[in-house]
């Protein structure tokens, strides 16, 4: 069984994979403060609860975008899991070809997100994926990377008005009763929930104008089904599009 984690900056994604079928899923908080034997603990437990011990385990495939937490993460894999860690990197073998300036410098979420858009929908391929910061990915159908765009998560935005207003609440994302708010809670979840609906609208017709009418549009996150219940121009949800990117990848770099 493979073990995949997904360290982001806000949600630990961990999935627990039989073959290519994920089996148990699981999203916690990303927490800064917390040690290797913290992270092991909570490793063990989870597998505890699948009914399963490290033995069952034959790897462990790791992305991260929070390099302080990458080295704990990887010496609880290590002292509790008893498995060395693939850590998405620029030595692993990915089966696309990054055309970023510095292919270093792209996260190892939006690798896994490309692998997994190239090898389960084909290209070319828009990759919508609303974490802490909302990303738009292009992939071409020859399995490029050719970069994309980033912008503030739909949560990080609404964090930002309720830190830098004196009036403004913290709300939850939801569907307001109509676009015309008619009080200060619904005002502020049209302008976010729309507001994102309509960024996600315009940027998939300029990504398309680039890539050519026959893209795709992929979406995963915490909140793609929100936003796709608004739109059409969101072809697949794929909750767990970065989980399957990182077992595509362990099983390419078993043959190497």
């Amino acid at each position: 069984m493979l073990l995949a984690i997904d360290l982001g900056n806000t949600n630990l994604t961990i999935g627990l994979y039989e073959g290519k079928t994920l089996v148990h899923h699981w999203r916690l908080a990303t927490e800064d403060a917390r040690m290797p034997d913290e992270y092991g603990l909570q490793l063990l437990g989870l597998l505890t609860h699948a009914d399963k011990t490290p033995a069952d385990l034959t790897g462990i495939c790791l992305a991260s975008v929070v390099p302080p937490l990458t080295t704990r993460i990887a010496q609880a894999c290590r002292e509790y899991l008893k498995r060395e860690p693939l850590i998405v990197d620029a030595g692993v073998r990915t089966g696309i070809k990054i055309r970023y300036d510095d292919p270093k410098a792209v996260g190892a979420d939006r690798v896994a997100d490309a692998v997994a858009v190239h090898a389960l929908y084909g290209g070319p391929a828009c990759v919508v994926d609303f974490g802490t910061a909302t990303t738009f990915n292009a992939v071409t159908a020859d399995g490029q990377y050719l970069g994309g765009a980033i912008t503030a998560g739909i949560n990080l935005a609404a964090d930002a008005l309720f830190t830098h207003t004196a009036k403004l609440a913290r709300i939850d994302i939801q569907r307001p009763p109509s676009v015309i708010g008619r009080n200060t809670v619904h005002a502020m979840q049209s302008g976010l929930l729309f507001g994102y609906v309509s960024m996600v609208e315009g940027m998939v017709s300029r990504f398309r104008a680039e890539l050519g009418k026959e893209m795709k549009v992929i979406a995963t996150g915490g909140l793609a089904e929100t936003v796709a219940k608004e739109t059409n121009v969101i072809d697949v949800i794929a909750p767990w599009l970065t989980l399957d990117g990182l077992r595509i990848i362990w099983e390419m770099n078993q043959t190497r």
